[in-house]
């Protein structure tokens, strides 16, 4: 498991339990509704988020968004 403070969205300070909490409100089921909404914007910076992720360790906004569809977080 993935410590929940950990920081996915560098440009925008979001850590993992962010975006989860925001994935959750809003139901998004996809990347796509994720990077256009308005409501928490992320990745729309730097942009490496959205693959390898910052530290290039693969934590990234699609990870944390399977991770809340398959209820681990």
């Amino acid at each position: 498991m993935i410590d929940l403070d950990t920081e996915i969205c560098i440009c925008n300070s979001l850590n993992v339990k962010d975006i989860a909490e925001c994935i959750k409100k809003n139901n998004f089921q996809t990347l796509q509704e994720i990077l256009d909404n308005e409501d928490c914007p992320m990745g729309n910076k730097c942009e490496a988020c959205h693959d390898e992720g910052f530290n290039n360790d693969g934590l990234n906004i699609p990870l944390v968004l399977s991770m809340v569809k398959q209820g681990k977080i």
